[in-house]
């Protein structure tokens, strides 16, 4: 059992809090940037498009997660504007950040002419990364953990030996990244990477978001796992019939 309670701030500039939520957050998207932007040539993409994208869908992508997570808690944000853009103490839904982040993505490809499946298929691997880096942020912030337990990797939360629901999501998407560039490596259509991804995070995230004890809801529903069940039907299926029409056709340009 893990006994250390960490401490949310990593350092102090001018008075100023530097959070570790921040620091992970960053470190992820940084790293995951760095890969794509060396994969990039590989799509027959210009590694500059990388970082234009990155300037688009990065803002665009904390936007949507954090509106997201303020409209199902928004009984704690009404009225109070400061506390709705204040993401230092947390406040993320990855969903939210997934869907904006990428329709930002979809629609800049649309003006630099690159097939959008092309551009996910190289992204996909490196928003597993990060995601896998970030998620240490609620960590730091004691947050996103699940119920009680007495395993033997349980971490103490408030004095509670609990699950570390964020390093069974760490592990996976770990996983994940370089299950993705197997895969993209050797894929013979575009989107199958993007697919995968949609699949086993689902997968994923249905089974870890049982544990938490913090999760967003709809009626007596948990959002995540409804959203989770939704994209990996959806997925699936588009996964079964690219597979089946490129076996009919050849390779698929989207």
């Amino acid at each position: 059992m893990f006994l250390y309670e960490p401490n949310p701030v990593a350092f102090t500039v001018l008075g100023q809090d530097i959070r570790w939520y921040g620091i992970c957050i960053a470190f992820g998207m940084l790293a995951g940037l760095l890969i794509a932007y060396y994969r990039a040539p590989g799509h027959q993409i210009p590694s500059e498009k990388v970082v234009d994208l990155a300037l688009i869908s990065i803002p665009a992508g904390v936007i949507g997660a954090r509106l997201y997570y303020v409209l199902f808690n928004w009984e704690l944000y009404e009225g109070d504007f400061f506390q709705i853009i204040n993401l230092r103490n947390g406040g993320l839904a990855i969903h939210g950040g997934l869907l904006l982040g990428m329709l930002a993505a979809a629609i800049f490809c649309r003006v630099w002419k690159i097939a959008p499946l092309n551009l996910l298929d190289l992204m996909v691997p490196s928003i597993a990364l990060a995601q896998a880096i970030g998620r240490w942020g609620n960590y730091f912030n004691q947050e996103a953990h699940g119920g009680p337990t007495d395993l033997p990797w349980a971490i103490l939360v408030r004095g509670e030996m609990v699950h570390p629901t964020f390093l069974y999501e760490s592990l996976w998407l770990l996983s994940m990244f370089f299950v993705l560039i197997f895969i993209d490596n050797r894929s013979k259509y575009n989107g199958r990477a993007f697919l995968l991804y949609g699949i086993l995070y689902s997968v994923e995230r249905f089974f870890v978001e049982q544990l938490r004890t913090d999760s967003l809801m709809i009626g007596s529903f948990r959002t995540a796992q409804l959203v989770s069940a939704v994209v990996f039907i959806v997925f699936l299926l588009l996964l079964i019939k690219m597979e089946r029409k490129y076996n009919r056709k050849g390779r698929l340009f989207y």
